[in-house]
């Protein structure tokens, strides 16, 4: 997928992120869960699309995230802020199935796994990702 499909795909789920904050993040924590981690894989493919990092055929799957073995075997090469990217999505990620198919968490998890999604956000904003 190309940049632009990216940013497209990046701008709807940051609408719905914001709406389903505007609602109340406990009341939509599956909503938060899935569109964090799909926003959080699409900011990373913009990044290494941008860099030339990666063939434009290539996806990137959420689920890698958990495991820093599989992240190791898929991104063998180096690049800026490498291991506090992968941190801050291994963080996201481990916390997704729990919110979007466990029962309601309390806020403060929520809150949490918004925190280190703005986190992500500004670090790839600092990298030259452009976040609308």
């Amino acid at each position: 997928m190309n940049i632009d499909k990216h940013k497209e795909r990046l701008k709807e789920s940051l609408q719905v992120i914001g709406e389903a904050i505007d609602t109340g993040i406990v009341e939509r924590q599956r909503t938060i869960g899935f569109r964090v981690s799909a926003a959080s894989a699409d900011l990373f493919e913009i990044y290494l699309h941008k860099n030339n990092l990666i063939d434009p055929g290539f996806i990137v799957k959420h689920e890698w995230f958990k495991s820093k073995n599989k992240l190791r075997e898929k991104f063998p090469f180096d690049f800026k802020y490498k291991k506090e990217m992968f941190n801050i999505m291994h963080n996201i990620e481990t916390k997704r199935n729990m919110l979007c198919y466990g029962i309601p968490q309390k806020e403060e998890i929520i809150q949490k796994v918004l925190s280190n999604f703005n986190e992500l956000k500004d670090l790839f904003k600092e990298n030259g990702v452009e976040i609308e």
